[in-house]
């Protein structure tokens, strides 16, 4: 049996969020009350790409990337922790109000709504490649500041191979990391989460991971669970690489009794594996347009960068064949996404993440981060949140499509353009920029 590795004690979360930051990192003070907003701030910055997120070069071993954006300040971030008074980015409060995970008020703004999800149950399992040694620390910090319970025994670190993963030195994976458990977290606080730690970015060691992660939700352990099991729950994968002529043969590797499974669409035109598995909820990207005299929502666009379109190589499922108005769209092929969260990084996230980047300490380790990387954990935590806990990817599917049109379920996106050439319109009902649209509430998931 693989090793689980469990930071799970009070001890480790002073330890790992503090006593282990380096001597000339500053910890944040805690939060102060929001003063009302006037006027939002802007960062300026540059949009900065991380090494983990670019397209691997080399074919062989076939490698993923991750699919992150940062928004990198020109200056030191506000003295006070986030949400900065005055910056309308997204907070899981914000989120979690956007999507109806909790009451919503109008124009959900991340300086006045501090209502934080309460929800989630069973597991949601993060694979991710390489190790983040401080992935309790950050999640417990970030988890303290945004009022979100974290139980340290409802947190677990496993390494798929048995051995624990080496870091990316580029940071990008250990950003993705931080990103992917801090978001499926504040979705559904209540679920057990487990981070599994492949050893490397190549597909035979993540599928090894995926293998893993599907054991530890139908029975809480990383070899092969009896038939008898019942534990239900997700399986979060934020990362993808281009389609590749026999990638069908890898489609039987996200097939778990009582387990979704989730990936993200990339972050540029096209499609990537293995989003456009049949046996996978792809998950695409918006943008929350945001008022620059309030901060307040205007609306949920289409996000121009996200991906989606037709497969090359994966056969229409037949909860897209079924429906003649997404039939005529993808024709013999799997068309993607399925469905789509916030990922534009200039709408983009708070993310804590201690680790450097690219060997170089900033001076805060709150970073603004956008990409499909954040829409896919926000996602599985609102399918967690939303209790149904399907059978299979497929039986999800069933439902989201089935129930796409009911506007208490989701909001339909019918604003905005993405693709090659841009040619792809967001449009009422399906489309290739947003799916069916992004969640509202919790049923119909």
């Amino acid at each position: 049996m693989n090793r689980i590795a469990l930071r799970n004690s009070a001890a480790a979360l002073l330890v790992s969020a503090f006593a282990l930051l380096p001597a000339h990192s500053q910890v944040e003070p805690e939060a102060q009350p929001a003063a009302p907003v006037t006027k939002p701030k802007l960062i300026a910055g540059s949009l900065y790409v991380p090494a983990s997120s670019l397209n691997p070069t080399s074919a062989s071993p076939r490698k993923v990337h991750t699919n992150l954006r940062v928004l990198l300040t020109n200056s030191p971030n506000p003295d006070e922790a986030p949400p900065y008074t005055g910056y309308a980015y997204e907070t899981p409060a914000s989120l979690a109000c956007l999507y109806g995970v909790v009451t919503s008020i109008t124009g959900c703004n991340p300086n006045s709504t501090v209502n934080t999800p309460s929800g989630g149950s069973q597991t949601i399992a993060i694979v991710d490649a390489y190790d983040d040694p401080d992935a309790y620390g950050d999640l417990a910090y970030f988890s303290d500041l945004f009022g979100l319970p974290l139980n340290p025994g409802k947190f677990h670190v496993v390494y798929a191979g048995g051995s624990q993963p080496t870091v990316d030195y580029t940071g990008g994976w250990e950003l993705e990391e931080a990103l992917d458990i801090e978001y499926a977290h504040a979705m559904a606080p209540n679920a057990t989460l487990y981070l599994v730690e492949a050893n490397s970015s190549a597909y035979s060691d993540l599928l090894v991971a995926v293998k893993v992660a599907t054991n530890l939700v139908q029975c809480g352990e990383t070899t092969t669970c009896p038939t008898t099991a019942t534990g239900k729950g997700e399986v979060s994968m934020s990362w993808g690489g281009s389609e590749f002529s026999g990638e069908t043969s890898y489609d039987s590797d996200f097939i778990g009794k009582n387990v979704v499974y989730l990936a993200a669409a990339g972050d540029s035109a096209g499609t990537i594996y293995p989003c456009v598995s049949p046996n996978v909820v792809c998950v695409g990207g918006t943008s929350t347009a945001r008022s620059l005299a309030t901060g307040n929502l205007i609306q949920e666009i289409a996000w121009s960068d996200g991906g989606g379109g037709i497969s090359q190589y994966e056969a229409v499922p037949s909860f897209q064949s079924s429906i003649p108005a997404i039939s005529s769209l993808v024709g013999k092929f799997r068309g993607v996404p399925d469905i789509s969260a916030d990922a534009n990084p200039y709408t983009g996230v708070w993310v804590y993440d201690s680790f450097p980047m690219d060997l170089e300490w900033f001076p805060s380790s709150w970073w603004l981060v956008g990409g499909t990387s954040v829409a896919t954990p926000t996602v599985a935590g609102i399918i967690n949140a939303a209790g149904h806990f399907s059978a299979s990817s497929s039986a999800e599917e069933t439902s989201i499509y089935t129930n796409r049109a009911v506007a208490a379920d989701f909001n339909d996106i019918a604003y905005g353009a993405c693709g090659p050439y841009s040619a792809y319109f967001s449009a009422t009902g399906w489309d290739f920029c947003t799916g069916v649209g992004s969640p509202k509430g919790l049923a119909g998931k």
